[in-house]
C-alpha cells in the first residue's frame, strides 16, 4: 500500500490544514447549529487524523484511496455522534470510530475471513503475553499463556496463525500533543466492549481528578478487589479512615460523571 503518495482521493496530503483546539471548539459550536460550511472545514482539518490511522493498516493489500475514503466515513460518523460534554479530545473519540470502520470494511471484503472467536483468542493471548512479560520480566511460554487464559496451547497457536500480522499492544496508533493511543486501547473483551469505551475514558479522567490517596484507595478496592481492612493495612491507616475517604471519592466520582 503506497502510503507515501502525496495525493489520495484527489486530496493533496502534503497541504492538509491543521486546526488548533480553539478552532475545533468554535467550529463544533457552529456544526451543532447546523452550519454545513463549518462541518466541511472541520472534516478537512481532521483528514490528517484519517491519514495517520490508515498507516496502521500498511500491511494490508487494500488500495490506499479506498481505505482513506472508508476512514473519512468513520470520521464523519465521529463528528455526527461526538458529545462535547464527555470531556475527552475529539481525536480520542474519533480514532476508534475510524479504525472500526476500516476493520469492518476489511473484514467484509476479505476472501479469507478469520472468525471473531479466533481473533479474540489471538488478542487475548497477546494481551496475556504482555502482562506476564511485565510481571515476570521474561517472555512466557505457550503453556503458561494457555494456562493463564484457560485455552489449549493448540488453539492459541492456531489463532495466532490465523491473524496475519500480530503486533505489540503497545504500538502507537495515533499521537497528538504527546498523548498516544495504543493498540491495547482498542482490544475488546467481556469487561471492555466497544460500546462502553467512552465510559471507561470518562472514568479514567475522573480518577485523575482525585488526590493521590483517594486514587490509591479506589484502585486497591475496585480494581484489585481488596477489602477495606486489607487496604487499611496496606497503606497504614485505620479502616474507618479508608471508609471515609472511599465514600468521599465515590461521591466526587458520581458528581463528576453525572
Amino acid at each position: 500500500m503506497a502510503l507515501n503518495k502525496v495525493e489520495i482521493c484527489g486530496v493533496n496530503t502534503s497541504k492538509l490544514p491543521l486546526l488548533t483546539n480553539e478552532e475545533k471548539e468554535q467550529l463544533f459550536v457552529l456544526i451543532q447549529n447546523g452550519d454545513k460550511e463549518a462541518k466541511e472545514k472541520f472534516i478537512k482539518g481532521n483528514l490528517r487524523l484519517v491519514l495517520s490511522v490508515i498507516k496502521r493498516f500498511s500491511n494490508s493489500n487494500e488500495n490506499v484511496d479506498d481505505l482513506f475514503q472508508i476512514g473519512c466515513i468513520g470520521l464523519i460518523k465521529a463528528i455526527n455522534n461526538f458529545d462535547t460534554t464527555l470531556n475527552v479530545k475529539f481525536s480520542t473519540y474519533a480514532v476508534p470510530m475510524i479504525i472500526g470502520e476500516i476493520r469492518r470494511y476489511l473484514r467484509d471484503n476479505n476472501s479469507i475471513r478469520v472468525s471473531r472467536s479466533l481473533r479474540d483468542t489471538a488478542y487475548k493471548a497477546i494481551y496475556t503475553k504482555e502482562n506476564l512479560t511485565r510481571k515476570n520480566l521474561k517472555e512466557p511460554t505457550i503453556n503458561e499463556i494457555a494456562e493463564e487464559i484457560g485455552v489449549s496451547k493448540e488453539d492459541i497457536v492456531y489463532a495466532m496463525d490465523a491473524i496475519q500480522s500480530p503486533v505489540s499492544l503497545f504500538e502507537p496508533v495515533y499521537t497528538e500533543g504527546g498523548d498516544s493511543l495504543y493498540v491495547m486501547d482498542q482490544i475488546s473483551d467481556k469487561k471492555n466492549k466497544e460500546e462502553t469505551w467512552v465510559e471507561h475514558i470518562a472514568l479514567s479522567e475522573a480518577m485523575k481528578k482525585l488526590n493521590e490517596r483517594e486514587n490509591e484507595i479506589l484502585t486497591l478496592r475496585f480494581f484489585e478487589g481488596k477489602t477495606q481492612m486489607e487496604v487499611a493495612d496496606y497503606i497504614g491507616i485505620s479502616q474507618a479512615q479508608v471508609s471515609r475517604l472511599e465514600k468521599s471519592a465515590l461521591k466526587f466520582m458520581k458528581s463528576y460523571l453525572s
